[in-house]
């Protein structure tokens, strides 16, 4: 059986990091709240990768998706994400998020297009409960994308179990979107 995913900052220092190209979610947990952030980048073509005290810089294109989750209790839900705070804050605003409200009135947004960055994009090096996990290219890998992100989105930021298996579903939808391969 092949390795289906493994920590990013592993990876590389383990030489274990495809050039070809991979999947790259990196989470980022708010430290108050159930309120989190995640990132999902694929790339494909790297010229040269290299570590810096922030994390992993890429040399190539990649295709970025952000999903925004917001608890029930959260005191700023009007507010535009791209307006929020830099902690709190993806680069859209709501019509260019598709928006799922679970049962336990959680907000699961997922950028509708993804967004392309062009000849480089880093990815941070996690703190405290935060990760960065790359996702091999293999045949079911969007299997694996929403298997971990049912996962995650129910132990992590609280979606039940039913809602969070619709809203992979919405993610992994967007990440068949990316203009890589």
């Amino acid at each position: 059986m092949s390795l289906k995913a493994i920590d990013l900052f592993q990876a590389y220092n383990q030489g274990k990091l495809p050039e070809e190209g991979g999947y790259i979610v990196s989470s980022f947990f708010h430290t108050r709240s159930k309120y989190t952030r995640y990132e999902i980048v694929a790339y494909e073509g790297v010229k040269t990768i290299y570590l810096t005290e922030e994390g992993l810089t890429f040399q190539t294109d990649g295709s970025k998706l952000f999903i925004l989750v917001e608890p029930p209790s959260y005191p700023q839900k009007a507010i535009e994400p791209f307006r929020r705070s830099t902690e709190e804050q993806i680069p859209h605003r709501f019509s260019e998020l598709n928006v799922f409200i679970a049962k336990n009135q959680t907000r699961v947004m997922v950028s509708k297009e993804p967004l392309i960055t062009y000849s480089s994009f880093s990815i941070l090096k996690p703190t405290l409960n935060n990760f960065a996990i790359l996702f091999y290219t293999l045949p079911e890998v969007f299997d694996t994308l929403a298997m971990f992100f049912t996962k995650t989105l129910n132990k992590e930021t609280g979606v039940p179990q039913f809602d969070a298996k619709k809203a992979a579903t919405n993610v992994v939808e967007g990440v068949k979107n990316f203009g890589v391969w």
